[in-house]
């Protein structure tokens, strides 16, 4: 297998304020291959949008890697990080915040060239219609400023603007959830055709556990900022092992009214815990119907399954009695 386009290994990241310290991710493990689109899903504050902007550096992580085609990136500053964002770009979640209002688009779209050393007006110019007509607005909208745009409209700006410089991959924190339900599958359909014909590979940041099927190669879930389960999309669907992907599972709407009243929805006790104050052990024991006493003592260690999935579990679900003995077997060896 060729080696990933994005490799992140043990990647950690701490803000402390008024002397008191939040762990906002906590040895994070993730590969992206080129190509294809890997969903990071869980709850508000599970450390998504951290990760994300660890990925594209707007924020610095305390400990771990991050490789990206190839090239350790986790410290690069200057000039070295600059050339790197031109392959690395985001799309943020709110399209009214993320552009600035006093700006035609022109500008919006062109600053960015211009950043990366375009100075050719011409050139600058053409870019600026073509990503404006790839992402389905008109060449004639580049005079206009955010204000005269919808949502979507704004949305599919931040796309042409992340677009601008051809990157390789590109992170998309929640993109869709601060539109109306009618243009969401809009911008998602843009999204999946712009992937073809750049061959781009997405990050992409959800909570809609429906959206990321149907889009997704693979899924990687966050728990109070770990990776508690990643892997191939189809088997964590069909066979979720770590409660809490389990529980995230039982709440995604069934087309079929015979299906939904048949299944039985997990709801889970209580609120996550506060990350300045973590409990001991796993970090889900406090809402798991499964855990035990192991659970509320150590934290569960990442092991790979016979499928590839990697699950942070002491009793993994729906994986037999081997599984279970390799989960426990990898806490003693980590101990």
């Amino acid at each position: 297998m060729s080696d990933p386009l994005l490799s992140v290994r043990e990647l950690s990241l701490a803000f402390r304020s008024r002397g008191r310290s939040l762990q906002a991710l906590a040895a994070v493990d993730l590969d992206v291959a080129e190509g294809e689109t890997f969903a990071l899903v869980g709850e508000s504050g599970s450390g998504k949008t951290t990760l994300g902007r660890c990925i594209v550096r707007l924020y610095r992580p305390d400990s771990g890697s991050i490789r990206f085609d190839g090239h350790d990136i986790t410290r690069l500053e200057g000039e070295p990080l600059r050339r790197v964002r031109r392959q690395v770009q985001m799309v943020f979640q709110d399209p009214y915040l993320s552009l600035n209002p006093r700006k035609p688009v022109r500008r919006i779209i062109g600053d960015v060239l211009r950043a990366h050393g375009e100075r050719d007006p011409g050139r600058i110019a053409a870019r600026v219609r073509d990503m404006l007509e790839h992402v389905g607005l008109s060449p004639d909208h580049a005079d206009r400023t955010p204000q005269a745009f919808s949502g979507g409209q704004r949305q599919r700006i931040g796309i042409a603007r992340a677009l601008a410089l051809q990157p390789k991959l590109i992170v998309a924190d929640e993109p869709v959830s601060a539109l109306d339900v009618s243009i969401q599958a809009q911008i998602v359909n843009l999204l999946v055709a712009l992937q073809a014909e750049y061959r781009l590979t997405y990050l992409f940041i959800a909570h809609d556990l429906g959206l990321v099927r149907q889009i997704a190669d693979h899924v990687g879930i966050l728990y109070l900022g770990r990776m508690v389960e990643s892997g191939a999309c189809d088997g964590v669907f069909a066979r979720p092992m770590h409660p809490y992907t389990e529980a995230l599972l039982s709440a995604v709407p069934l087309p079929d009214p015979r299906a939904a009243q048949a299944r039985s929805r997990i709801v889970l006790r209580g609120d996550p815990p506060n990350p300045a104050d973590p409990p001991p052990g796993c970090p889900f024991h406090t809402r798991c119907a499964y855990a035990r006493d192991l659970c509320r003592r150590v934290v569960p260690p990442p092991v790979v399954h016979a499928d590839g999935r990697k699950v942070a579990c002491h009793f993994p679900l729906n994986a037999g009695a081997d599984a279970q003995g390799r989960a426990l077997a990898a806490v003693g060896a980590a101990a």
